[in-house]
């Protein structure tokens, strides 16, 4: 019942985050245009979930017939997620601390420290890393375990039928979890919102052009948010960080 009672606060946290994510620099243009994408009752993931914003627009949006897997492999904010959940009643949230990559295992985050405080959303997973990158501007790191796993596996895990959406902040690992779901991508087709940028790519030996090409070879179409619409890009550029890719139109 407590869910139930408390669903409305759901609907109000999406409502607000997609009204304020043109205004406000702390939550991603991105974000308002997730209505034309996600509809009720689809399954998302959201990979490098941090604090939720793509979280519970997500939840709001798939509604209580819908579902979404938030992936969050650091432990701070993956706690903060599950308290924000049961506070929230969300009950179509599942929260897994775990990262995504091309293969399976246990993995170690980079975390910089900036001023004694953690950056969350600039850790990476260091396997197949080769240095800091932009990270070493911060001046400092941590490091922390965590399990990984691939994009196949976890769909195959939690028995999923279907995956609608794909959310993925990873700081330069997209190649990796695009080689981690080949038979997600081939058989679900879901819709991708990806960040990606050269500086947090080069660390992997990768370039923003190799995202959208492997992409476009799987019959994806590459899309970017300007103002209040999504506009078909031809390529990787300045100025933008996210990049919607969809497989198809969807009826």
């Amino acid at each position: 019942m407590a869910a139930i009672h408390h669903r409305p606060a759901v609907r109000a946290l999406g409502a607000a985050l997609r009204g304020l994510s043109p205004h406000a620099f702390f939550i991603e243009r991105e974000v308002a245009g997730l209505a034309e994408i996600v509809r009720p009752g689809d399954v998302c993931l959201d990979a490098g979930a941090e604090y939720g914003l793509y979280t519970f627009t997500l939840a709001d949006l798939a509604g209580p017939g819908g579902r979404v897997v938030a992936v969050e492999p650091l432990p701070g904010p993956a706690a903060f997620l599950r308290s924000a959940a049961r506070a929230l009643g969300a009950g179509n949230v599942r929260v897994l601390r775990r990262a995504l990559a091309a293969e399976e295992g246990a993995g170690t985050l980079s975390l910089p420290v900036r001023r004694g405080l953690p950056v969350h959303g600039r850790a990476f997973l260091t396997a197949g890393a080769q240095g800091a990158g932009p990270n070493a501007e911060f001046g400092a790191e941590r490091t922390v375990t965590t399990p990984v796993t691939t994009l196949d596996s976890l769909v195959g895990e939690l028995g999923l039928d279907r995956l609608d959406f794909v959310k993925a902040d990873v700081e330069g690992a997209e190649l990796a979890v695009l080689d981690g779901g080949r038979q997600t991508l081939r058989t679900h087709r879901p819709a991708l919102l990806l960040e990606i940028e050269d500086r947090h790519l080069a660390k992997y030996g990768a370039r923003a052009a190799d995202v959208a090409e492997r992409l476009a070879e799987l019959g994806y179409r590459m899309r970017v948010r300007v103002g209040r619409t999504w506009r078909p890009a031809d390529r990787v550029r300045e100025g933008h960080r996210n990049y919607l890719f969809t497989a198809e139109p969807r009826d």
